[in-house]
C-alpha cells in the first residue's frame, strides 16, 4: 500500500493523541510534530515516521497514574506490551514499550519524576516503513 508522507504524519499524531487519552491525565504537551525519514536499507521509496513528544508539568502522582492507566488501556486498544520495567539509564525510570501491528506503530514511554517541568511522561511513537508514491515524493521531507 502506498501512502503520502503527510498522511503518515497525520496518523502518527492520531496515534499519539489516543495514547495521551489513555493516560487520562492533563498536562502541557510539547508541540513539534512527527518527522519522516527514509528506510533506505529497504528501498528508496520507503519511509517511516518518528514522533517524540512529552506531557509535562505533572506531579509524581500524575506520572504514576498515567503509567497505570496506559497499562490497563493498551490491550483493549490493540496494543501489545513488549516491555514493562525499568529503563537502562542512570535513573532506572519506569518505561513501557508496546506495538500495534494493525496500526503499524510502536511506542515507548518513560516516566520521569522529580518536580517542576522535568516531571513528565516522555513518549516516542514510530511507524513501520511505508511506501511513498515515489522516491521523489520523499525529497525534501524531514
Amino acid at each position: 500500500m502506498r501512502t503520502d508522507p503527510d498522511q503518515a504524519r497525520t496518523k502518527a499524531k492520531e496515534v499519539a493523541g489516543r495514547l495521551l487519552e489513555m493516560t487520562a491525565i492533563k498536562g502541557k504537551v510539547t508541540e513539534p510534530g512527527p518527522s519522516v525519514s527514509r528506510c533506505g536499507e529497504y528501498g528508496d521509496d520507503l519511509f517511516s515516521t518518528s514522533h517524540p513528544w512529552s506531557v509535562y508539568g505533572l506531579t509524581d502522582d500524575q506520572v504514576d497514574t498515567g503509567m497505570q492507566n496506559l497499562r490497563k488501556a493498551l490491550g483493549d486498544n490493540g496494543w501489545k506490551i513488549t516491555k514493562d520495567g525499568k529503563a537502562h539509564s542512570a535513573g532506572r525510570d519506569p518505561e513501557i514499550h508496546a506495538e500495534n501491528r494493525t496500526e503499524q506503530f510502536a511506542f515507548h514511554v518513560t516516566a520521569h519524576k522529580g518536580g517542576g517541568n522535568q516531571t513528565m511522561l516522555n513518549f516516542k511513537v514510530v511507524s513501520a516503513c511505508f511506501r511513498a508514491e515515489s522516491a521523489s515524493a520523499l525529497d525534501g521531507e524531514y
